[in-house]
């Protein structure tokens, strides 16, 4: 049974003629009464009764009329479906992203994608960045965005922004008063640091490494897994901590933090995708999104 039959069989039951349903389906006499005939040949059944020059349906076809509507009408329903997805009118993409992407950065494209396509979902897991990668790897996430670079052959990685580092310390703190700081000096404060695995750690073991030390040689009063956790912990205390401008910049502004006078490289934001999956139209839509918005192609390693 095909859906061509299905049509060609409506077509007849709603006409109750073979000649006028076949020339309202552009279809020849011969081939329309052949699908009839194949139908219930196949099915051991009759669909309908010829009387005279007519036909009209048995209660066989009467039954089977109505669920041959209905499969039309599902299949119909699919294809508008499919040409809805392929049009961005409906849809889902999910994202992952790292908390300082996840909370400064990514939600402002967001609102600009939903702006553009009303009709797809995008919901968004915030973890840090070994878990966003292990989201987009195991196929839980489409997208992912992370502050740290990462190690997996079968993600592919997009630098989509640059992120200004920070050290910073509560207004009292010495370093707060000093025109220099050296990353030497780092062992004579105590810090409050993001977990393992977040890429704000990441870029303060670079500088660390850089300097001669590791982590193990700080005096670590806290570490806490959020972004926010981190800065009033810094705010409420004597300790330093490392963090993007685009989370310290109210703080700084309103004078709750001091940035200490030390050079600290910056970072990228990359986009994570997994390499073997195939890239739906709204992830080409949202990709799309970002070349606009930030003015410049974004780079692929």
């Amino acid at each position: 049974m095909t859906l061509e039959q299905l049509r060609i069989f409506v077509a007849v039951a709603e006409r109750e003629h073979v000649t006028r349903a076949a020339s309202e389906l552009n279809l020849t006499q011969s081939a329309t009464s052949a699908a009839i005939a194949a139908l219930e040949n196949r099915h051991a059944v009759k669909l309908f009764d010829r009387v005279g020059r007519r036909i009209a349906l048995t209660d066989t076809g009467r039954l089977f009329l109505t669920e041959a509507r209905a499969i039309l009408a599902r299949a119909a329903a699919g294809e508008q479906v499919l040409s809805d997805l392929a049009g961005l009118k409906r849809g889902r993409l999910s994202f992952a992203a790292s908390q300082t992407v996840g909370n400064y950065w990514l939600p402002r494209k967001l609102a600009m994608f939903r702006a553009r396509h009303p009709g797809i979902e995008t919901p968004l897991v915030i973890g840090n960045t070994e878990t966003v990668a292990a989201s987009v790897h195991d196929g839980l996430a489409d997208i992912g965005f992370v502050e740290g670079e990462i190690d997996d052959p079968l993600l592919a990685q997009e630098v989509v922004a640059v992120d200004e580092m920070a050290i910073v310390v509560a207004p009292d703190h010495p370093w707060a008063r000093r025109d220099r700081v050296d990353a030497s000096a780092f062992v004579g404060s105590s810090w409050v640091l993001r977990e393992p695995g977040s890429g704000t750690r990441q870029v303060l073991e670079t500088v660390l490494a850089g300097a001669g030390y590791s982590v193990a040689d700080l005096d670590v009063a806290l570490e806490l897994p959020a972004n926010e956790a981190v800065r009033a912990a810094v705010e409420a205390g004597s300790a330093a901590g490392l963090m993007s401008r685009l989370v310290v910049a109210s703080a700084l502004q309103s004078g709750a933090l001091a940035e200490v006078a030390v050079e600290i490289p910056s970072r990228r934001f990359f986009m994570l995708r997994h390499k073997e999956r195939y890239i739906g139209r709204p992830a080409q839509a949202f990709r799309a999104l970002l070349g606009d918005d930030d003015g410049a192609p974004l780079r692929s390693r």
